[in-house]
């Protein structure tokens, strides 16, 4: 009898514990969405979605603005389904409170393709330009393959790691199978050739700018070229001389070399002009005085 009371009180009790659950759950569904909380997570500030458009994406999912109308993982789908976003988490607190943590896609250079304009971020991703905003990028042009987004995605972060080169290059494009770089200052282009050792050419460029270019009339130059190792090729325009010249760049271990020879050359000069004379050839010259 005793066992048959203790099962009768646990299923009485697992009843009203069922019936409250589900009458606060029911409750808690038809609550409206007390708040909405939407964070933009980027590392850098871009604006190709707004706290407005996403209320209106929530607005879609939702008309009735009710608890129970809504779906989580509907509306986390539709946010990830804009092209401009690269995540979205979605989650709705006890208090009603709706929470969107978003990361939009930023752009590393803007290409130009087939009379197209679009963005591409660091992952390689191909997203579609704002009418509403734009992003200052490196704009890249010419018939680029896409699986050649990842050498210029590290193209253009080497060059904007350097000042001079982010002020110095304005675009970059492909003409057959050389890119080229465009610059703000004369008239010529730099000629990378393939994307290999772009470290090494770009710094060599700011090399030859900083140790020779600089001395020189850089409207005389139709193109300068780096595809090539340890030197440089620079091309005049018609009308200066019609014909390829080469520049050696040295390298900053080369030059030491040279400076510390130097010294040594000029130490040797004053040393062999302070050297004594002998005793013998001081006593000839004065018996001859």
């Amino acid at each position: 009898m005793k066992n048959k009371y203790r099962f009768l009180k646990i299923i009485f009790v697992a009843g009203v514990w069922i019936f409250l659950l589900r009458f606060s759950l029911q409750r808690f569904n038809n609550r409206p969405v007390e708040d909405i909380v939407v964070k933009m997570l980027q590392k850098e500030p871009v604006s190709f979605i707004n706290d407005k458009i996403v209320r209106e994406i929530i607005r879609r999912e939702n008309p009735t603005n009710r608890i129970g109308d809504l779906n989580i993982l509907s509306l986390e789908r539709a946010i990830r389904a804009m092209p401009m976003v690269d995540s979205a988490n979605v989650y709705l607190e006890l208090n009603g409170q709706l929470n969107l943590d978003i990361i939009q896609r930023i752009p590393i250079f803007r290409l130009s393709k087939n009379d197209k304009y679009f963005y591409v971020d660091e992952k390689g991703v191909e997203f579609p330009m704002s009418s509403s905003y734009s992003y200052p990028c490196m704009l890249v042009s010419g018939k680029v393959d896409p699986e050649e987004y990842p050498m210029l995605v590290e193209l253009v972060k080497i060059i904007n790691r350097d000042d001079f080169s982010k002020n110095f290059f304005v675009g970059i494009s492909k003409k057959g199978n050389d890119y080229y770089l465009m610059t703000n200052e004369g008239n010529y282009v730099v000629e990378l050739g393939r994307l290999e050792n772009l470290g090494f050419k770009i710094k060599g460029f700011k090399t030859f700018v900083e140790k020779y270019l600089i001395y020189q009339d850089q409207m005389k130059y139709s193109k300068i070229s780096v595809k090539y190792d340890n030197q440089i090729v620079t091309t005049l325009r018609k009308g200066n001389e019609d014909k390829t010249s080469q520049e050696r760049v040295y390298k900053p271990e080369e030059k030491k070399k040279e400076e510390v020879k130097e010294v040594k050359k000029d130490s040797e000069r004053e040393s062999k002009k302070e050297e004594p004379k002998p005793k013998s050839e001081k006593s000839e010259a004065n018996k001859k005085k």
